[in-house]
């Protein structure tokens, strides 16, 4: 299972509000959609709030929350994607180093992932299915 770049983490934690003490104000959708994330197959409580900088007793809390109806989550269904075909790769004698000046924006609202261009199809569908309304 791939992750966030830093890059992109830290730039959607800098626009969560913050409190007048300092501390996250995550508004009721931002909450939404990092539970979200731990219905992604593979994913784990613990890595989604390490990934935010959460403790996972919080991510947890907002799980139930959802369960109870407080916090209503994006629908993850209905996403659809072209099928891709994969091609047999051709041994190379020397493996060359993988440069990647390009970056993937996954939009929904005015919140932004930005991914690097490098980042495995598998991570960016899991984002754009936890993006999804």
């Amino acid at each position: 299972m791939g992750s966030f770049s830093v890059g992109a983490t830290s730039e959607f934690l800098a626009k969560v509000p913050r409190r007048t003490d300092g501390k996250r104000d995550w508004p009721p959708e931002l909450k939404a959609r990092v539970v979200a994330e731990t219905l992604i197959e593979g994913e784990t409580v613990k890595a989604v709030a390490k990934r935010y900088e959460l403790i996972p007793r919080t991510v947890s809390d907002w799980r139930r929350m959802a369960r109870q109806g407080k916090l209503v989550l994006p629908n993850l269904d209905g996403i659809d994607f072209v099928p891709v075909e994969i091609e047999a790769s051709v041994p190379v004698a020397q493996p060359s180093p993988v440069i990647s000046s390009g970056k993937i924006d996954l939009i929904k609202g005015d919140v932004t992932v930005r991914l690097d261009a490098a980042t495995p199809a598998a991570r960016v569908a899991e984002i754009a299915r936890a993006l999804a309304p």
